[in-house]
């Protein structure tokens, strides 16, 4: 049974399932609207002795953090302030029944054009922790941000953890000094090298980064001694990993990606793009400054190597013992630093990943679902197709070809729509099946996946190389259980790849180095208490098995979180359909859905000539 009929029983529908939803939902009479504005625009910043013109919400970088009660709705007017068409993405939110407002340019709706506005609607029922927001828009993600922060009904007091005495956001980030628009243009079509000029915390360079000797402002925090803190850690960076410590002290992990994980104490945290890590500190050391480092690590070579850029902030406390003057004495003062994890040593990530379990007693948990009813073996790499739609041309960065990153050997081409593909699948499905292709559910070919000899380019290499451009779809059955297996290989390159799920939450039942064996690694699966998470780090040359219910309708991203690869076409879209019933349908579109305009495509080329 399909609800296609007319406008006006769209609308019928529409209401029938909010009252639906309703219905099902438990009451919760303190339920509010949180409501904000954010005003996109460009303003100018000065860091290392250069102005640049970025893209920011209420003038701020990072942007302004929504902090709301699991249970609430959400109201964001949006005001485009900006000479950019855009989006923004509510990173983890689940949008159950709620597709149209995720914020995928042409997937979900068209983008809010320059002058223009438009207000995104959504719930947070079932849902604790640390998300948060971005543009889904070339690179603007670097600087269109900021933390979601969704509480407990209950307060602070029913955190199945001690409660903190503050919660404090730290977003990681990057800071360009070029067009972000050119950079995603550039590499994508790989004609430049687009590399950000500096790490930030909560926005800040730190004190390693200076101006003609002027050290640049650090991120501070102030505390008291034994008091508990809560860091809701937020990677919204582009490019990288980033491995997170404090000198002399530890962090309790208590949440990952908004889902309540088994408590375990390490001195480092490994956090990738889209990820986000809750974590307690106990202000326990000496009395001084320590400083709070942020490293990004990045594959040995034969990888392609880019510097190094550290940052890092200063935790201090607010008693410092001073002598009987009262003056700071400078050997107090000096704040001490951690020792870090060597950029090239990927382990710290991999069994910081792997020791991550959900908290089985917590009531919100769900079951992890013991049947199948589909399988995709998913190989993530590099690739090349020729310029210009030709069959044929060379390889091994000929400039008759283009790299392109791959899923299964394919890269993700955007189609020309004059409406977001959507609100065609909701209004003639038929005509959006002719649109697309198939995701393989597993690669065209067999071969070795991590042989670091494909690394560098040569004929071991080039028979692999080539790759195919489509729109790339899978379509899952409502209600069906999926399982993935996430590949890494290593074609041109052997990154990990932090790879994020719109719409649904997944259980991370393993990871593994080298290549995935089903008759050994499947006995390895946890099915008891596996992580839940809304982004899978794919670990560098190594694999990741996932499993999630496809039961929220509606066409939703999957793709890694590097800007670089996202740009290049690693995604493919996940189409829920409709189940038999109202309740398991997608509603109508809002009534004040956007509309495309004439210029909707995003990135005209010609504006960046080379």
């Amino acid at each position: 049974m399909k609800f296609r009929s007319s406008p006006a029983a769209s609308a019928a529908i529409a209401i029938a399932v909010v009252f639906f939803l309703s219905a099902k939902a438990p009451p919760s009479a303190n339920a509010a609207v949180v409501e904000h504005t954010f005003v996109v625009s460009q303003v100018k910043m000065t860091h290392l002795c250069n102005e640049t013109l970025v893209t920011v919400v209420n003038g701020q970088f990072p942007g302004p953090a929504i902090e709301v009660t699991e249970g609430d709705s959400v109201a964001v007017h949006v005001v485009n302030k900006s000479p950019h068409n855009l989006t923004i993405h509510w990173h983890g939110v689940k949008q159950r029944m709620n597709c149209w407002a995720d914020g995928v340019p042409m997937i979900t709706q068209c983008p809010i054009l320059p002058n223009q506005s438009f207000t995104y609607r959504f719930n947070v029922a079932g849902q604790e922790g640390t998300l948060w927001w971005h543009a889904h828009v070339s690179f603007l993600r670097a600087t269109l941000h900021g933390a979601l922060v969704i509480r407990p009904r209950r307060g602070a007091s029913s955190y199945p953890f001690p409660k903190p005495y503050m919660e404090i956001p730290i977003i990681i980030g990057e800071w360009w000094q070029m067009d972000l628009f050119k950079a995603d243009w550039g590499i994508k079509q790989h004609v430049i090298d687009a590399y950000y000029t500096a790490s930030t915390i909560n926005g800040k360079l730190g004190d390693i980064y200076n101006c003609s000797g002027a050290v640049e402002d650090g991120y501070k925090l102030d505390v008291e001694p034994g008091k508990t803190y809560l860091l809701r850690v937020i990677n919204a960076a582009l490019f990288a990993e980033y491995y997170l410590k404090i000198a002399g002290h530890k962090f309790t992990i208590v949440a990952a990606d908004a889902n309540y994980v088994t408590p375990y104490t390490t001195d480092v945290i490994a956090i990738a793009p889209g990820e986000t890590v809750d974590a307690l500190v106990v202000a326990d050391a000496a009395p001084g400054r320590y400083y709070m480092v942020a490293l990004p690590n990045q594959s040995p070579k034969p990888d392609p190597q880019s510097p190094v850029l550290i940052t890092r902030g200063i935790v201090q406390y607010s008693n410092k013992q001073k002598p009987g003057n009262g003056v700071e004495h400078p050997s107090i003062d000096i704040p001490v630093s951690p020792e870090m994890p060597d950029q090239h040593d990927l382990m710290p990530s991999f069994y910081f990943h792997g020791n991550l379990t959900s908290l089985v007693h917590h009531p919100q948990r769900p079951r992890v679902p013991t049947r199948v009813d589909e399988r995709l073996f998913i190989t993530l790499g590099l690739g090349s197709i020729c310029r210009q739609g030709h069959s044929s041309c060379e390889r091994s960065e000929s400039p008759d070809s283009l790299i392109v990153a791959t899923m299964n050997n394919v890269s993700f081409q955007q189609p020309a729509l004059e409406m977001p593909l959507l609100e065609m699948h909701y209004y003639n499905p038929d005509r959006v099946a002719t649109m697309l292709q198939e995701l393989p559910k597993e690669p065209p070919m067999v071969y070795n996946y991590t042989d670091p000899a494909l690394i560098p380019l040569g004929p071991k290499e080039a028979k692999l190389e080539p790759s195919s451009e489509a729109t790339v779809a899978r379509r899952f059955r409502q209600g069906s259980v999926v399982e993935v297996v996430f590949q890494g290989t290593a074609l041109l390159q052997s990154e990990s790849n932090p790879m994020h799920l719109h719409g649904h939450d997944v259980f991370v039942l393993a990871q593994g180095e080298g290549t995935y064996d089903a008759g050994r690694d499947a006995a390895r699966y946890n099915l008891v208490n596996p992580p839940i998470k809304n982004t899978v780090h794919v670990p560098r040359l190594g694999w990741v098995a996932l499993r999630f219910v496809a039961d929220n309708p509606g066409i939703w991203y999957m793709h890694c979180h590097f800007g670089f690869h996202l740009s290049m076409g690693m995604l493919a879209l996940f189409i829920v359909e409709d189940g038999t019933t109202v309740g398991t349908s997608l509603p109508a579109p809002p009534a004040d859905f956007p509309t495309c305009g004439h210029d909707h495509k995003l990135m005209p080329t010609e504006l960046y000539p080379i």
